[in-house]
């Protein structure tokens, strides 16, 4: 029987009793073992916390804004489709953006602006984030390698969107649950997810079992020979 009836459901239930590290735990015991994103990958302030459904975005490296006459016509348009994917976002999601070589942010004020208008539930990109000190103001959960004003318009294009990704050894396709906190961000394949979220609250809700026996004397081992949990 499942816990949740919605994403709104479960989203919440999430982050009222779980953290990546259970839900990453419970992934690896179920042969899930590369679903963490780096670990560069951090939260703008270590209070963010972000969960929705991934809407990826593909980008990557250029040295000019414009150039006319190429054999892709995106080079001749600033950003490439980054404004369209950023359009595309629906409520629920996480704009989850691959990278570029890490010279330049690839979020904003402005991005944040728009996404928060349209529902979605936060950003984690590869790479850098600017306009820090307003993004903080909104509250809107940002994850990155932190903080780097530079520009990306003469620096990375947007290639393609709501398209299969990989981030370090994580695969990430549309529709992916993503979930983040102070320990980091990982991914739950939409195939697995009622499997590992039911598990992940049984073992959260079993910990605090087992901190209780710590908390009243009985050894690790004792504890992890009762429960199985540590």
């Amino acid at each position: 029987m499942s816990l949740w009836k919605s994403d709104d459901d479960l989203f919440q239930l999430v982050v009222r009793e779980l953290f990546t590290c259970v839900v990453g735990d419970v992934m690896d015991k179920i042969g899930l073992t590369h679903q963490f994103l780096p670990p560069a990958i951090r939260p703008l302030h270590p209070e963010m916390v972000v969960i929705g459904r991934a809407m990826p975005v593909l980008s990557g490296d250029v040295f000019t804004e414009k150039v006319e006459g190429s054999a892709n016509p995106l080079s001749a348009r600033s950003f490439g489709l980054m404004l369209q994917a950023l359009d595309d976002l629906r409520a629920g999601e996480i704009y989850l953006n691959t990278d570029s070589s890490p010279r330049n942010a690839m979020w904003g004020e402005m991005m944040s602006t728009r996404a928060r208008r349209l529902g979605a539930r936060g950003a984690i990109v590869n790479g850098y984030v600017r306009d820090t000190r307003v993004i903080l103001a909104m509250n809107f959960p940002t994850f990155g390698f932190g903080s780097y004003g530079q520009d990306s318009a003469p620096r990375y294009k947007v290639y393609d969107y709501t398209v299969p990704i990989e981030i370090g050894a994580v695969m990430i396709h549309p529709g992916d649950i993503v979930f983040g906190d102070i320990d980091g961000v990982l991914v739950v394949p939409a195939a697995a997810e009622s499997e590992v979220f039911h598990r992940a609250l049984e073992k959260a809700r079993g910990e605090k079992t087992v901190k209780r026996d710590l908390e009243s004397g009985i050894s690790a081992t004792e504890a992890f020979a009762l429960h199985g949990i540590m």
